[in-house]
């Protein structure tokens, strides 16, 4: 016997059934729109880039063990994108000379980890990317920060939903690199250790720390367990790297606050995994205890240009994905409700009534209505109970005597109201019959 193929999808990835899509659609289009509202532009690009641009400056361990990486029929190595940045940066990089800055752009696409499936990760997810080049300091770090602020406001989320979690990448390569003086592949995997921090009990972090940096470890562990922002800074000494350091930080905070953005923390152990990040780095994280995990994720990126031979140029980003945001409204009873369905359905009795069906189909879409002619033949009443079902607005039956009278009844299906309407000279029954079909 011949096998029958499954219907799952591969694992890690999701079917969008059309109210699945409705509430996708929703999440791009209130990310869209926010974004829009503060100057930024939509770009695109394809999800297939060559492999090296993720090797030259990405996450180790992403790089490794999570790209869908292969080989094309042209022999060249490619891989499905797992991030957007690199992306922007290839595109800003090319047309470096021509673009006007400072330049704000977002897009909206999937993005590919082969990672072990769970609540809030996926293989294939929808991610939504903000980014602003071309503006250096803080000032582009507070307006990124401003913007998934206002994301979040414009789903309906108050402001004790969400705290924004902030770390200096500048100061936490300083400490790493020139006050504890350890070797870069040292450095390199004592921060994806502390940027693990949260995700592992502490003693084996503790352990797997101490195996890292040796002997350096109390000193280190002495910064990372400072209760606060004042604690950290007071334990840096004072030199150029570190109070630099240290004054943006405070500099960032208080422009955040100048916006109305209190919700914020220093917090030493947020690296953000990326080796290409240069300075300020941020999560905005959820605050309930149903959902306690990162929604946004972003910082500063000034370097990244360098890998395609490009002038470096002051860029600060961020990145939020569907699955999370999705979570997130379903835990504050945010989801939006299923969409009212299309405006009209026509019933048609008998073939040939259908011409006419479709000409006053076509009178109405020209006018902004949606409407679905029925093909099926089927008895009016199993048409009718199919509109009913599929969530239309209002149903109509043309059969022969609507065709030659030029009348025609509409039925609101949510309250059985029927509204007549006639053909004159002047043609207006069909705008007549648009506008009560958009009023509902």
């Amino acid at each position: 016997m011949e096998k029958k193929l499954g219907t799952a999808p591969y694992k890690g990835v999701r079917d969008f059934y059309p109210d699945d899509q409705a509430i996708q659609n929703y999440i791009f289009r209130v990310c869209r729109e926010a974004a829009e509202s503060f100057g930024y532009e939509e770009y695109g690009a394809s999800i297939l880039e060559p492999a090296e641009l993720y090797e030259a400056k990405g996450n180790e361990e992403i790089v490794r063990e999570q790209t869908y990486t292969f080989t094309d029929r042209g022999g060249r190595r490619v891989t499905l994108r797992p991030e957007f940045t690199p992306t922007f940066a290839r595109l800003l990089s090319a047309r470096r000379k021509t673009l006007l800055l400072p330049l704000r752009w977002f897009t909206w696409g999937s993005l590919y980890r082969y990672e072990r499936t769970q609540r809030g990760r996926t293989r294939e997810h929808w991610q939504f990317n903000a980014d602003l080049a071309g503006v250096p300091g803080t000032a582009a770090e507070a307006e990124i920060i401003f913007l998934a602020c206002a994301i979040l406001k414009a789903f309906g989320l108050p402001e004790s939903a969400y705290e924004v979690r902030l770390n200096s990448r500048e100061i936490m390569n300083y400490i790493l690199s020139d006050l504890l003086s350890l070797p870069p592949e040292t450095a390199i995997e004592a921060a994806r250790l502390i940027d693990r921090r949260e995700k592992v009990p502490k003693a084996d972090f503790e352990k797997n720390l101490a195996a890292a940096v040796g002997e350096k470890n109390e000193s280190l562990l002495l910064l990372l367990y400072s209760k606060n922002f004042e604690e950290f800074a007071s334990r840096l000494p004072e030199r150029e790297k570190s109070t630099a350091g240290v004054a943006e930080v405070r500099e960032l905070i208080a422009r955040l606050e100048e916006v109305g953005i209190g919700n914020v923390r220093f917090d030493q152990t947020l690296m953000r995994g990326f080796d290409y990040y240069t300075g300020m780095v941020f999560e905005i994280f959820d605050t309930s205890a149903e959902n306690p995990r990162s929604l946004f994720g972003g910082g500063r990126y000034d370097e990244l240009l360098s890998i395609f031979g490009a002038e470096n140029l002051p860029a600060a980003g961020f990145g939020v994905g569907d699955v999370t945001l999705r979570d997130m409204l379903k835990t504050y009873n945010l989801l939006p409700p299923p969409a009212g369905g299309p405006d009209l359905y026509l019933a048609v009795a008998g073939e040939k009534n259908l011409g006419y069906a479709n000409d006053l189909a076509a009178s109405l879409r020209s006018e902004g209505v949606r409407v679905a002619v029925d093909l099926s033949q089927r008895k009016i009443g199993d048409q009718l109970k199919y509109a009913d079902k599929k969530g239309f607005l209002f149903t109509a039956v043309v059969g022969e005597e609507e065709r030659e009278s030029g009348r025609l009844s509409l039925k609101r299906l949510k309250d059985g109201r029927e509204f007549a309407f006639s053909q004159t000279a002047g043609g207006e029954m069909v705008k007549e019959m648009a506008e009560r079909l958009k009023n509902g």
